[in-house]
């Protein structure tokens, strides 16, 4: 294991600096940064020997001193140390700019998925119980007659329906009742179901989130909707479908606005482009392009609240989209706006407003729970006052952050009708 070497004639020992360098040295002094110096820990105390310099020569003096000391020294602690280059650690882009990792979604096993949705029925219903209570109880022995239709017309009025919606489901009815011979109120309450079922069916579709990615999605809606609180909502139901979502906060003209979206983005573990004081169009450009850099595949642009007869904040919507236009030509992909459930008739003021300023592609309805106007879908589904009918792609019944749901024509027929 040990060398020997031929024993010279002794001369007087010429000190460290007299030497001349060795090769070692020689690479210290022309590249003092790539020599990393090698340290051995010993296990006890008693152990312990002094660590030879690299640039200390070999002499049979340290060799000796080794082996006449306390421990027996190891051969990597005799031998020079060689010079090791530091080593760059590079780190993907996307683990450096998440604040934290997004822990894996599991799997939702059949029963479970079952029981999600027996609960969200339930608490649909449970929303829409002052509804459902105004129309059902119609049903509740009575015969099928003319003063049956002529009630059940006044209700779905004063459940906010509109006269043309009305108009359209009790024709409908009518149909179905005469056809099928129908002569027991119960009967008919579920041949309500059924119309209304097809009425809504123009309103209901998919949110196809894979068709393009990032999927640019902009945000807007009056003050007091609850936008902020469905964009975090929305970015946790997206999330558990498997996609990465970033968050822009594009509204700045509401003091904590940006604050709120920031803790729904911590609360998700998804990142938020914010800058205080900026140019909510500016914002938004960032947000486009830092979701094309990361492989984000959502990126969602809340903007501010307005009213729609604030025209210089409908400018500034247009404006967002036009720089979201520039940011990527085929963006905004998705335009939705926030309409609060019990708005009634409103809400149709508010959807030809947005919809002529930016061009909506989808409606999310929130605060459904406890309202008595759950007939506005209907109404927005028969195109009234001149509206479009567009696609509501989500509901909400309740303050969870689970409570925001995929609309359902028939689900939510289900619990109008009661």
């Amino acid at each position: 294991m040990f060398r020997f070497f031929k024993k010279k004639p002794i001369t007087p020992e010429s000190s460290v600096e007299d030497q001349s360098p060795t090769l070692a040295s020689q690479e210290v002094e022309h590249s003092p940064d790539q020599i990393a110096e090698k340290v051995i820990v010993p296990e006890t105390a008693a152990e312990a020997t002094p660590a030879l310099s690299p640039q200390t020569p070999f002499r049979r003096s340290s060799f000796a001193a080794a082996l006449g000391g306390s421990g027996i020294a190891t051969p990597e602690s005799l031998l020079p140390a060689v010079p090791i280059e530091p080593v760059e650690v590079i780190q993907p882009i996307e683990q450096i700019a998440l604040v934290e990792p997004i822990e894996p979604v599991e799997p939702v096993i059949p029963e479970q998925n079952q029981e999600k949705k027996a609960s969200w029925l339930a608490r649909l219903k449970g929303g829409l119980a002052k509804t459902g209570q105004s129309i059902g109880s119609l049903f509740v022995g009575v015969r099928v007659d003319e003063a049956l239709f002529e009630e059940l017309e006044t209700a779905l009025i004063m459940a906010d329906a509109g006269v043309e919606a009305t108009e359209q489901l009790l024709t409908a009815l009518r149909l179905r009742v005469k056809r099928d011979r129908i002569e027991d109120a119960e009967a008919v309450r579920q041949a309500l179901r059924e119309v209304l079922t097809e009425h809504l069916k123009v309103l209901e579709k998919p949110f196809d989130v894979g068709r393009v990615k990032p999927l640019v999605v902009m945000i807007t809606g009056v003050n007091g909707a609850g936008k902020t609180t469905s964009i975090g909502k929305l970015a946790f139901a997206l999330q558990h479908e498997g996609a990465r979502v970033l968050l822009a906060a594009g509204d700045t003209f509401r003091a904590a606005a940006r604050q709120q979206l920031i803790e729904w983005g911590v609360r998700n573990k998804v990142d938020v482009i914010a800058q205080e004081g900026a140019d909510p169009a500016a914002v938004a450009f960032d947000a486009v392009h830092a979701g094309r850099a990361r492989g984000m595949d959502v990126v969602m642009v809340d903007t501010a609240g307005r009213l729609p007869t604030q025209l210089h904040l409908m400018d500034e919507l247009k404006k967002i989209r036009r720089v979201i236009a520039k940011a990527d030509p085929t963006a905004p992909h998705e335009v939705l706006l926030v309409v609060d459930g019990n708005s009634g008739q409103n809400v149709l003021a508010q959807i030809r407003a947005f919809d002529a300023a930016v061009g909506l592609t989808g409606l999310i309805v929130t605060k459904l729970d406890g309202t008595a106007k759950g007939g506005t879908l209907a109404a927005v589904a028969a195109g009234s006052q001149g509206v479009r009918p567009v696609p509501v792609y989500w509901i909400g019944v309740g303050e969870k952050i689970e409570d925001l749901q995929p609309f359902v024509a028939a689900e939510f027929a289900a619990a109008v009708v009661g």
